[in-house]
């Protein structure tokens, strides 16, 4: 046996999809085994928690996070203690208040956050976000200007921290900016700029997204106002938002986001925003909401009007008090995400030929084309990404420029590395965070600026990654697979970035029935020959080798490996398999 065999699980060193199967350690056995006898919760929970890092005495905490125990001190941040005042003396003293935010959920979300908290204080604040394709990304000149002319403070959400001369250009207003964005070496010149990733802040809270961000200035008002003899508006109402940004922005899901995700899905299961409520029925939810929905749901549909629509219809579902409104903003951005699928789609054939052309094996993936829709270039470099196990860059051209996106993997820094290719002046601007960037680009500089950016991408090592070996938490057998276990595993969430859910595989196991469904999906029932049953969904597995080798299986037995999810069908509850993953078993 080689060596490669010698360490993968059930024997599988190269899958359907071409991947090693990596088991527990032994070490991680016996600590899980260990915690089991301990704690008295399943194995099966106990090896998600082992992989967590979570140590027996640990668990209980572990399992019912609370804000109460993770919540940072806001003041660990630079410029909150200014935030907070000068935001609070806008409206002591009757000051106008304009929030500029960004045209996605974060930003939407951000938005939301202020508005409602401002209208729970009795006041108005204007909205705006600027127009993708008109205006781009962040603050502007002309926006900043008219602003400025009508209110006493502008309130920067989810963009900001680069924005110099825009900021610079609101002249006779102050500026306060709240954002995650990867700061420089300057800031600019505003009242307060909050922002975990400033250069000089500790990076401690760099995982938070925008609205934990403006979460946290709102936690400090409300402690202002306290110290004051006054009382602020019901934070823990504003968890859904919170939540919402946290997933959709793919924010890791560590420490307190693990909170803000916990108790905002509680906050939104009540359904008393009645935006979300309404998009949520529009999307066919008929469930308690998960981190799932928020991502894969709920989060598209919001982003869809700043990719193809109008770019505040996000916020203003998601402020609005007004029934008939929600109703009919959550039905337009329903259809908005309907036609960015087709655009995507146009987009994303022609970009995987292009790219498989150019070649897919170096340190960057990227394509560029004529009149790309720049609302979806970001979905499409994910898409590439996934393919290919490779940063991905994906730019729509129009006139002399091209504003593109792009979309990393694990340990490679994209958003850093734009930012220096910015620095040396061979883009017009870019930056963003680790794994995910946006860019503008002049033409005539587009492959020279791709070749110093797929070059600084080698030093980091995103030339040699091949497909990623698939992580495993265990064995599970089919009559193992419980509601029940389910819902417990689930108290160890909630999961997604940086915390992806428990991956169990189910070995030597007869498939019972194999379908394609949709255009590239396969769905299977699986068992292991003693009664037991479990259905499979696996999507977009017709496009590769894992659809036609299950739905051809001529009676052959394979291990199968995926997450564990509750499917609920008029009101029934059963186990289902997101199945990933195949391997022949021998």
């Amino acid at each position: 046996m080689n060596k490669l065999q010698d360490h993968a699980f059930l024997g599988v060193s190269t899958s359907a999809t071409g991947r090693r199967w990596i088991g527990p350690s032994a070490q991680e056995d016996r600590m899980s085994d260990a915690m089991a006898q301990t704690t008295g919760r399943p194995v099966a929970l106990c090896r998600t928690l082992v992989r967590r890092g979570v140590a027996a005495q640990e668990s209980a905490s572990f399992l019912a996070p609370t804000l109460r125990d993770l919540l940072p001190d806001p003041r660990a941040l630079r410029d909150m203690e200014k935030a907070a005042q000068r935001f609070l003396g806008a409206i002591k003293s009757g000051e106008k208040i304009a929030v500029f935010a960004d045209y996605d959920v974060d930003g939407g979300a951000s938005a939301a956050l202020l508005i409602t908290w401002l209208r729970d204080m009795g006041l108005t604040a204007t909205l705006y976000i600027p127009d993708r394709i008109d205006e781009g990304y962040g603050p502007n000149d002309d926006a900043m200007r008219m602003l400025a002319r009508d209110h006493a403070l502008i309130v920067c959400v989810d963009c900001g921290t680069l924005s110099h001369q825009p900021i610079a250009a609101a002249k006779g207003a102050d500026v306060i900016v709240l954002d995650h964005h990867l700061g420089g070496e300057t800031l600019p010149d505003a009242v307060a700029v909050v922002n975990p990733n400033r250069q000089d802040e500790t990076g401690d809270l760099g995982h938070l997204c925008a609205a934990a961000v403006v979460f946290l200035m709102l936690v400090e008002a409300n402690r202002q106002l306290r110290d004051a003899g006054q009382k602020g508006p019901d934070l823990m109402a504003l968890l859904d938002l919170v939540a919402l940004a946290t997933v959709a922005d793919v924010a890791p899901l560590t420490g307190v986001n693990r909170a803000f995700v916990r108790q905002g899905l509680t906050v939104m299961a009540r359904r008393q925003r009645i935006g979300l409520t309404a998009l949520a029925d529009v999307a066919g939810l008929d469930q308690a909401p998960g981190s799932y929905h928020l991502g894969f749901l709920l989060g598209p549909r919001i982003n869809a009007g700043g990719r193809i629509g109008k770019a505040d219809l996000g916020a203003r579902l998601l402020s609005t008090t007004d029934r008939h409104e929600a109703e009919a903003l959550a039905t337009m951005l329903d259809q908005l995400n309907t036609e960015r699928r087709v655009v995507e789609a146009e987009v994303r054939e022609l970009a995987l030929a292009q790219a498989t052309a150019r070649g897919l094996d170096g340190p960057l993936v990227w394509a560029a084309g004529e009149g790309w829709h720049p609302g979806v270039v970001g979905i499409v470099a994910a898409r590439l990404k996934e393919a290919t196990h490779r940063p991905a860059i994906v730019i729509g051209l129009d006139g002399a420029e091209g504003k593109g996106s792009g979309r990393s993997v694990t340990g490679i820094d994209l958003g850093a590395a734009i930012q220096r290719v910015a620095a040396e002046g061979l883009l017009i601007k870019g930056g963003g965070h680790k794994m995910a960037a946006g860019l503008t680009v002049a033409r005539d500089q587009l492959a020279p600026a791709m070749a110093r950016l797929g070059d600084l991408l080698a030093k980091q090592g995103a030339g040699e990654l091949g497909p990623a070996d698939l992580r495993l938490d265990g064995i599970l057998m089919p009559g193992a697979a419980t509601v029940d276990l389910v819902n417990l595993i689930e108290q160890a969430g909630p999961f997604g970035a940086g915390a992806p859910a428990p991956r169990f595989a189910f070995p030597d196991c007869q498939i019972l029935f194999a379908k394609q469904v949709g255009a590239n999906h396969l769905k299977i029932s699986f068992g292991d020959g003693l009664g037991a049953r479990i259905d499979a969904i696996s999507f977009g597995a017709m496009d590769g080798p894992l659809g036609p080798m299950l739905k051809g299986h001529n009676g052959a037995r394979f291990h199968l490996a995926g997450r564990l999810e509750i499917n609920t069908w008029q009101g029934r509850q059963s186990v289902q398999l997101r199945l990933e993953d195949a391997a022949r078993a021998l």
